[in-house]
């Protein structure tokens, strides 16, 4: 799928993830929903790093063109190593392989969950700003890609000190889930896993598929593209994402949304 629809399943997802919360007796307090969605949001961008043209690798300027390289390198090579006979040897990059899986979402999210922990404040604000940032680019894809770079990071800094700020304010979420007093903001590893899920859910339905069982082994490969059956997927920017998907999850990010804030 393409930029916007990934943001758009991310905000929905973590909406829904609200209203699950809320029915088991866990309901976020409203900062944790609303961080959560941008950061899933924002996450949801974030396996396409592997790739030198993807929303994400153009968002810091130079820091995220280096970056992408590295993360396309050893995404390539972690495929050469661990490809199984069945596996194709003719791939010349690292695009949708190691990161999107759902080893690399759940230790992403968990490395995350980590700095915050260990340093507090500046990490989560850190964690925020890139979030935020790829939230708007994601979201607001038409406005960011007429304003200059500068002033989505000014809206970035600005919206994860005003955050970081709401969070810390008693009951409102530094401790949520997680909550002895060496836990607060754990919980911010949580949106991003979620996140990358949903891209690699969005990528299954699509024409190539996604790997997102590795390394389990299926076959003879072991980076067999999980999908849906051939006659269900399509191209990535198709009418089926722009006009059933996107507004789909609109729609279901609305009904988790009101779940969760217990007004249905």
């Amino acid at each position: 799928m393409m930029g916007p629809a990934h943001s758009l399943s991310g905000a929905a997802a973590w909406l829904g993830v609200g209203a699950a919360a809320a029915s088991l007796d866990h309901a976020m307090p409203w900062p944790v929903l609303l961080v959560g969605t941008l950061i899933s949001s924002g996450a949801a961008l974030a396996p396409d790093l592997d790739h030198k043209a993807a929303t994400i690798s153009r968002s810091f300027g130079p820091l995220s063109h280096g970056l992408c390289a590295i993360v396309d390198a050893m995404s390539h090579f972690a495929y050469r190593h661990t490809r199984m006979r069945g596996d194709s040897s003719s791939r010349s990059g690292g695009h949708r392989t190691l990161t999107h899986t759902w080893l690399w979402a759940v230790l992403i999210g968990a490395g995350f969950s980590a700095l915050a922990v260990a340093f507090g404040r500046w990490a989560v604000l850190t964690i925020l700003f890139v979030h935020v940032v790829l939230a708007v680019e994601g979201l607001l894809w038409r406005a960011a890609r007429t304003s200059s770079h500068i002033l989505v990071w000014l809206l970035g800094a600005f919206a994860a000190w005003t955050l970081a700020g709401i969070l810390n304010k008693p009951g409102h979420g530094a401790n949520w889930l997680f909550t002895a007093p060496d836990q607060h903001f754990m919980w911010l590893g949580l949106p991003i896993v979620v996140g990358a899920l949903m891209h690699d859910l969005g990528d299954a339905i699509t024409v190539s598929g996604c790997p997102i069982l590795w390394p389990i082994p299926i076959g003879r490969k072991r980076w067999y593209a999980l999908g849906t059956p051939k006659v269900m997927r399509f191209r990535a920017g198709s009418w089926v994402e722009l006009k059933i998907l996107m507004p789909a999850f609109m729609i279901l990010g609305g009904l988790g949304a009101t779940s969760a804030l217990g007004v249905i």
